[in-house]
């Protein structure tokens, strides 16, 4: 049986294919589009190299935002996913800590709350849900915030989950629906016939599916170069403090202004901006640092020592905390900052879930929904143009 998405071809398995799909990767992202391509009636195997959420899901806070995103096609993707993830709460997300704690943006100085109330109106026209925090009221929301803020905004519909729970229980339910996982299992070639990709080799053997996604985070354009097409992810590594325990000393996802611009920043260099919240087991998660160094896994005594002053300027308490680890990952960072979601007529049979940077947790639901709509010839409901992997062309274009 075939389905069409516009001029491209979906081939659901025969006797000629074992599976449906074959998804690459075994993070949030990749056991999104496992849990909704199985949840459609697909047949679908799961592979990954290492472990679940070995990747960057392993490495990240487990954010699920609206608060840093300007309105446009992403912010489209981050409500439609935050909805879904409020409709997993009792399979998946739920197991997975998922804490509906609001997030606070916090300005530093007047300019800098002028333009975060810019940002926000632009937001609430969007469908976003903000509230302006006057300064005299901030220790109504965080006890312990430094006390010479102006001000901030408050998203009431951020949230955060354990991201390696998230990726777990997404992929329990999947094979709960029929799903294959097969972990610890590298893919080194796709399976060709001509321009289509029809499987993938592994050091096991060869499997064959009607389409394969491509969802392995920061080494996406790797895994797009073996069937010849360009997709520009880089790594954009990034470090996270975690303190001893606290208990509820901090409510809500807070972070400085500044944030929003790094997100939004091109900048290969160091970027950092305090992002500090709490985990259900009280410990305090301060981040946030950003740089384009490849896969350099080093891990930076300045750079966790510029994260630890910024978050002490807004929580002056975390300056009698001790810190007991800090850990890196690796952004899937793509250069327009939109994620890559749907099949690739390049290289027909090959598709694409990948290049979130640091959202894909929040926004793994939506892609994995997005790609069971399109691989069953559903209206996708949301505009998959702007995350058309054919927009870059190809690497000499």
């Amino acid at each position: 049986m075939t389905y069409r998405v516009g001029v491209v071809s979906v081939h659901l398995a025969s006797a000629a294919t074992t599976r449906d799909a074959i998804v690459i990767g075994a993070g949030a992202v990749g056991a999104a589009c496992a849990y909704y391509l199985a949840e459609a009636g697909l047949s679908v195997t799961v592979v990954d190299r290492g472990s679940v959420a070995s990747g960057t899901t392993g490495a990240g806070e487990g954010n699920i935002l609206v608060s840093d995103k300007e309105p446009g096609p992403e912010l489209e993707l981050a409500l439609l996913s935050g909805r879904l993830w409020r409709e997993l709460e009792a399979e998946v997300a739920g197991p997975a800590e998922l804490e509906r704690k609001g997030g606070l943006v916090v300005a530093p100085d007047v300019a800098a709350l002028d333009r975060l109330g810019a940002l926000a109106a632009a937001q609430t026209s969007a469908g976003v849900q903000t509230e302006a925090v006057a300064g005299d009221r901030l220790h109504e929301l965080e006890p312990e915030l430094a006390g010479d803020l102006p001000g901030a905004i408050l998203y009431p519909q951020d949230m955060q989950v354990q991201p390696m729970l998230a990726a777990a229980h997404l992929l329990a339910a999947a094979r709960a629906r029929g799903a294959q996982v097969r972990l610890g299992e590298p893919v080194i070639a796709l399976r060709r016939s001509g321009d289509r990709v029809t499987g993938v080799v592994t050091d096991r053997g060869e499997l064959s599916a009607g389409a394969v996604v491509n969802a392995t985070g920061a080494w996406a354009s790797a895994t797009a170069a073996l069937a010849g097409v360009h997709v520009p992810v880089l790594p954009r590594r990034g470090f996270i403090l975690v303190t001893e325990p606290l208990g509820t000393v901090i409510r809500h996802k807070v972070y400085d202004a500044a944030y929003v611009a790094d997100v939004a920043s091109s900048a290969a260099g160091l970027e950092t901006s305090a992002v500090v919240e709490a985990t259900k087991s009280g410990t305090v998660l301060i981040g946030a640092s950003r740089e384009r160094v490849g896969f350099d896994a080093e891990i930076s005594t300045p750079v966790l020592t510029r994260l630890a002053r910024q978050a002490i300027r807004l929580f002056p308490v975390l300056g009698r905390v001790r810190a007991l680890r800090a850990y890196r990952g690796f952004r899937p960072y793509c250069p327009d900052h939109l994620p890559v979601i749907g099949p690739d007529p390049r290289a027909p049979g090959l598709w694409h879930a990948c290049g979130h940077e640091g959202a894909g947790i929040g926004l793994a639901p939506a892609t994995g929904w997005l790609i069971a709509r399109c691989a069953t010839g559903a209206t996708p409901g949301l505009s998959l143009a702007p995350f058309a992997p054919e927009r870059f062309g190809h690497a000499d274009a």
